[in-house]
């Protein structure tokens, strides 16, 4: 099946041609200014996703299904879509950070090749269900920016018993980071407020908590991704995989001079069935380290087999982690194999610079891990080639 039904497509160009309604939806209620001096205008608007995602469901007939999920802070639909009929469920989302944006061109481009009529589009989606939510922070994306556009006081609206309450730590109302004004515009790291209790409700006693601590599913967004989550272990018993697509800064392939082009990851938490994660031992039968291993490796393995290029310059994401208030940490400590994809640069940083080839280089290790669990070959990866991916540098080697 490589590679055969993922080639790239200018899912931009679609945009140009069509003429069906966009899906319903409110206005932002905040205007934003561009923050930096680098070209955003290679990435998908949140207007061009509306309508790329209306065409590719129209022209699937029937094969693709787009849904709104739910609603951001600033009252943007937030959308999933779904394609495949099979057991095994892979959910992927991007742009929770509104400035890493080559995720969402990545997965329309996936999605459209997996509703072709090719042999291999067919026989993944009768082994697969894949469920994307490509721009899953919409505010976010829209002032291409890392944070939401909620208030500690909006909050409080909502969640009366919190008050009182120190604002949670991953709330920013002052100062500038990632060339964007949080002072005049305050919001939350959305990927920090997320729960391993599904169905957990905010408490006072919870905030301001920390990085290594449980979130809380205070903002829109979170709620959103975690409903759509519970939806799918409700229908078919477990998500099997999760894919988090983020941007990162600029790194380098350990022992050598190469800029990293994507890192990957399969560890947010320590393992609940050692002692450094015994505080998680709640969630130890669900936890599957060898199987986000593997997952990891399949996407590894992809990228490598494009030969002497950037895109065989993957690295290993910083290890030892405890963050289960990200989405991979809560849905790792769930039961779902988890992958991290963290690619170079953010737009404050390099705006659409590299944009093509850093596209590919998700499409092609998501290809990497679609193929494997769709044919089951996932499962005989060794999960130990996972600690054998060069890790992340900060400065390049002599």
């Amino acid at each position: 099946m490589k590679n055969k039904w993922a080639s790239t497509i200018g899912i931009l160009g679609l945009c140009t041609f069509l003429t069906l309604p966009a899906y319903a939806s409110e206005a932002v209620s905040k205007s934003e200014t561009h923050h930096h001096d680098n070209s955003i205008s290679g990435f998908i608007s949140y207007s061009e996703l509306q309508k790329t995602l209306s065409q590719i469901e129209a022209s699937s007939k029937g094969l693709v299904q787009v849904e709104v999920a739910g609603k951001s802070h600033n009252g943007l639909d937030i959308y999933t879509a779904t394609v495949g009929t099979g057991d095994k469920v892979i959910l992927v989302q991007s742009e929770i950070h509104g400035n890493e944006k080559t995720g969402t061109v990545a997965l329309l481009n996936l999605l459209q090749n997996l509703s072709t009529n090719s042999k291999q589009a067919q026989e993944i989606r009768e082994e697969l269900t894949l469920v994307f939510m490509p721009m899953m922070n919409p505010d976010a994306s829209e002032g291409d920016k890392r944070r939401n556009s909620m208030t500690w006081d909006e909050v409080l609206d909502k969640f009366p018993q919190l008050t009182g309450a120190t604002p949670s730590w991953n709330y920013l109302d002052r100062g500038i980071s990632q060339s964007y004004n949080y002072g005049e515009n305050p919001g939350f790291d959305v990927n920090r407020d997320f729960n391993p209790n599904l169905n957990y409700v905010p408490e006072a006693q919870d905030f301001p908590g920390a990085s290594n601590t449980p979130g809380w599913f205070i903002t829109p967004e979170s709620q959103t991704a975690r409903d759509v989550y519970k939806s799918l272990k409700d229908e078919y018993g477990n998500v099997d995989v999760f894919v988090d697509l983020h941007h990162q800064g600029m790194y380098y392939v350990e022992g050598t001079a190469d800029e990293v082009t994507l890192s990957l990851s399969a560890q947010f938490v320590p393992d609940p069935n050692t002692s450094e994660g015994a505080k998680y031992a709640e969630y130890a039968k669900n936890y599957r380290y060898d199987y986000s291993r593997q997952l990891n490796v399949a996407a590894y393995n992809e990228l490598q087999s494009y030969g002497n290029s950037k895109f065989t310059n993957i690295s290993l994401y910083s290890q030892g982690l405890d963050l289960p208030g990200t989405a991979l940490g809560s849905y790792a400590l769930n039961g779902s194999g988890t992958v991290l994809f963290e690619v170079r640069g953010q737009t404050q940083m390099m705006g659409h610079k590299e944009k093509g080839q850093l596209v590919k280089s998700v499409e092609r290790g998501l290809t990497g891990i679609i193929e494997a669990v769709a044919d089951g070959s996932v499962e005989t990866l060794n999960p130990e080639d996972y600690d054998n991916i060069p890790l992340t540098s900060n400065k390049p080697s002599n």
